[in-house]
This record gives C-alpha cells, sequence and structure tokens, in this order.
C-alpha cells in the first residue's frame, strides 16, 4: 500500500468497464462519506475515456440524491482502448493534475483494477478500487457489488423457465454470464437447483453430463436446468448433442445483459455504502494503492498490485453440493 503525506482536498470517481447493479449507491456513498469531511468529489464520465478526455462534472450530496435504488451508472462507463496505451495513461495521469484531484476512487471489476494500477505507477494521485461486477472475479474480496442482483435476477428468471420445463417436460440449458470465471454460474445453479453446472473453471465432460441425465430419467425425472456460464464451449451445439444421446427435447435460453440491469438487492446497496464509506476513509488517511474488500465479514483494505496478480479461485464445493441436492 502507497502512502503519501498530503492533505485532501478533492477526490474523482470514475465508474469503468461493464456496469454492475449497486455502482450508483457507490458513487453516493463516496460523494456523501467525502463531504462529511470536507473533501469535494469530482465524477469523470464515460468511465477511461473520461480522464482522457477531461470530460466531467461536479459531485455532490444533492446531485446524487434518489440513485441509490438506480441500476447502471449515472456516469456512464465504457471501455477505452486508448487507455491501454502508455500515452492514454499520460494523459490521463495529466487531466488528475490538471483538475487538482488528491485521490480517485475506481469502480469496476478485475480489468478496471489492472488500469488503475498502471495509473498509479504515472501519477501521484492515490488510487482506491471499489469493486462492482457481477462476474464477483476480483481477488482479495468475498463479493462484488452486483453480484447478488444478478445472482437474484437469474434465479427469478430461471424459476420461471422451469415452470415451462415441468409443464412440456424439457430439459433446458440457461446461458448466464461468465467468459472466463463460473462464479455466476455455480452459484446461480445452485440456488436455482439445477441438474448440472458447467463453469470455464472445469473442462467440459459431456460423456459425464449425458450420464446425470440418464441417471436423472431413469428416477422419473421428466425435466432438467442445465446452468452454463458463456465461456463454456457452445451450448448451441451441446444441446443437440443431448438430445441425441439421451432422446429428451432441449431448449436453451440465454440471460444476456438483463443480468447486468436493474434495482440493486438490499445487499449489494449494504456493500456499495460500506465499500463507498472505506474507500473514502483509506484516502482521508492519506493512503493509496488498495481496493476495499469483503474479508470474514470484515471491510478491509487489500494490495492493488497482489490482487491483479492473483487470481480468485472457484469453490468447487457448490457444484458439488448442487450435485447432491440435484439428484
Amino acid at each position: 500500500m502507497i502512502k503519501r503525506w498530503r492533505y485532501l482536498k478533492q477526490i474523482a470517481i470514475v465508474t469503468s468497464g461493464g456496469d454492475a447493479p449497486g455502482m450508483n449507491a457507490a458513487i453516493r456513498a463516496i460523494v456523501r462519506s467525502a463531504y462529511s469531511k470536507n473533501i469535494k468529489a469530482l465524477g469523470f464520465l464515460r468511465g477511461w475515456k473520461g480522464l482522457i478526455t477531461n470530460t466531467h462534472r461536479t459531485l455532490t450530496p444533492r446531485s446524487v440524491g434518489g440513485i441509490l435504488h438506480l441500476g447502471g451508472t449515472v456516469l456512464n462507463t465504457s471501455r477505452s482502448q486508448l487507455f491501454k496505451r502508455q500515452d492514454g495513461i499520460t494523459q490521463a495521469s495529466k487531466t488528475l493534475v490538471s483538475n487538482n484531484v488528491d485521490g480517485l476512487v475506481v469502480i469496476g471489476g478485475d480489468g478496471s483494477f489492472r488500469g488503475a494500477l498502471e495509473l498509479s505507477r504515472r501519477t501521484n494521485t492515490l488510487i482506491v478500487g471499489v469493486p462492482a461486477t457481477i462476474d464477483n472475479d476480483v481477488s482479495g474480496t468475498e463479493e462484488t457489488i452486483g453480484f447478488d442482483t444478478a445472482v437474484n435476477t437469474a434465479m427469478a428468471e430461471i424459476d420461471k423457465i422451469r415452470d415451462t420445463a415441468i409443464s412440456h417436460e424439457r430439459l433446458f440449458i440457461i446461458e448466464v454470464m461468465g467468459r472466463k470465471r463460473g462464479f455466476l454460474a455455480a452459484t446461480v445453479g445452485l440456488v436455482a437447483g439445477a441438474e448440472v453446472i458447467l463453469v470455464p473453471e472445469m473442462k467440459l465432460d459431456r460423456e459425464v453430463v449425458f450420464q446425470t441425465l440418464k441417471e436423472n430419467a431413469a428416477k422419473g425425472k421428466k425435466s432438467g436446468i442445465i446452468v452454463a456460464a458463456e465461456g463454456v464451449e457452445d451450448t448451441a451445439e451441446l444441446a443437440k448433442e443431448i438430445e441425441s444421446e439421451t432422446g429428451a427435447e432441449v431448449r436453451r435460453s440465454i440471460l444476456g445483459y438483463a443480468q447486468r440491469g436493474g434495482n440493486p438487492t438490499a445487499r449489494s446497496r449494504l456493500l456499495a455504502s460500506l465499500f463507498g464509506e472505506k474507500a473514502v476513509e483509506t484516502l482521508a488517511m492519506e493512503n493509496g494503492g488498495s481496493l476495499v474488500g469483503l474479508q470474514k465479514g470484515e471491510i478491509v483494505n487489500v494490495a492493488l498490485d497482489k490482487s491483479c496478480r492473483t487470481s480468485k479461485r472457484l469453490d468447487l464445493n457448490a457444484l458439488k453440493l448442487a450435485a447432491t441436492l440435484a439428484t
């Protein structure tokens, strides 16, 4: 963790990468916590692009009123290719200096924090990360803002699909977000009672899937749910193979971007509020180079470089429990 002694007068906020329910709640918590310490706040618009183009607006306790319950981000977000280049990072660091920004709060996921780490090496501005991503793949925190909301959104949709699956005696493959990681698929599959869960961390074994479904059919199960992360192999092709091997009627449903939207749950709002307060507290103590996270019920600081170089491990016990409960 980097420590620079200075008097903090103004902080800035940026929301980067994919949006997640609860980002607005985090913005609100950061701004109001900052003003309680006589620290002003700026919001850069459209992620890193706003830092490069110096596009921002002043944030006050009143301007962030009425956003606690809103999904998405009022600061907007985007993915900037220019920020991946050294000249883009250099321009972003100049923007921070020209606006007298003493501390920067980056709200986003692992990709955003890798960008924040690079920026921290080119600026004297203190930087703290607030984990907000439905993928829940940020190392150093047990849970990210928005994950609980995404789980509940997907679960509600699967509950509806199961009604149709039972009525028509079909198997459904439900594809959820997760190109590289399976945290969302594993949790959704468990709480939705899926018979099979497929995640990128485990190589797809078709024979095991076929055998599981055949055994379920032998027990009298005439319908079923398979939850698959989008990073698993082509689920359309898998659906055809399952039909061919088992004789069952299979349909596929892709939940898509709906998982990112919607009003944040109470859990996501709570984490956003706690993380936001901790981020301001960290900057007020003139500490940077870290992100805030949840560990064993406590809100803690984690070194930014350590988080970026560490891959968060998926607990495969969730998959084993799901398989046991689905018998």
